[in-house]
């Protein structure tokens, strides 16, 4: 099993693990940033990272995979893969998360939700409550990263590779906003790239 120092250094190693000011998708300002993109363009790296999360779930009856698009697309697949199971993804569509490009759910579905990084679970939480009103069941929760101290969901299976807890502030909170050295960037595949 990969270790938090190993997992670390290969955020590190691919320039991954960003330290600045940043605008989250949250609408939360926070120092650091995780962009798994850059880690997951390395098919050996996403592989191992997809196996890696995928062996947390070994006591549980999984029948499909399904992530949030953008982030947890790569990282969905590749558990997918390890498991041997489909792996499909949701879409926002008007603010609002959705399947679409001919994916369904069937009833009483057994779905793993997998994320590259959970910060609130509010995406996350999007994508359970898509997966129940279609009829499907979550059976678990998983990420290679969760920055936040949210729990998910009481009761349900919630694991991850790492846990690190990343200062988040409110905008009108932010001590990087009200100091105004450092200006804020949005990253990923929303904002500055």
């Amino acid at each position: 099993m990969i270790n938090r120092n190993e997992l670390l250094g290969i955020f590190k190693r691919y320039n991954a693990l960003l330290e600045g000011h940043f605008l989250l998708s949250s609408g939360l300002h926070s120092p650091q940033y995780l962009q798994c993109a850059l880690v997951l363009q390395y098919p050996d790296v996403a592989e191992r990272l997809g196996k890696e999360l995928a062996s947390l779930f070994p006591d549980i009856t999984i029948d499909g995979v399904i992530s949030p698009a953008l982030g947890g697309i790569v990282i969905g697949q590749e558990v997918g893969r390890a498991l041997g199971v489909r792996a499909f993804f949701t879409e926002r569509l008007e603010g609002k998360m959705t399947l679409r490009r001919g994916f369904s759910i069937e009833k009483g579905e057994h779905l793993l939700v997998i994320e590259d990084v959970i910060t609130t679970g509010a995406s996350t939480r999007e994508v359970m409550s898509l997966v129940r009103d279609r009829g499907g069941e979550v059976v678990g929760v998983g990420a290679i990263i969760n920055r936040g101290n949210e729990e998910i969901e009481p009761g349900l299976k919630s694991r991850f590779l790492l846990k690190m807890e990343i200062p988040t502030y409110p905008p009108s909170e932010c001590p990087l906003c009200k100091e105004g050295k450092t200006p804020l960037v949005k990253p990923g595949s929303k904002g500055i790239r």
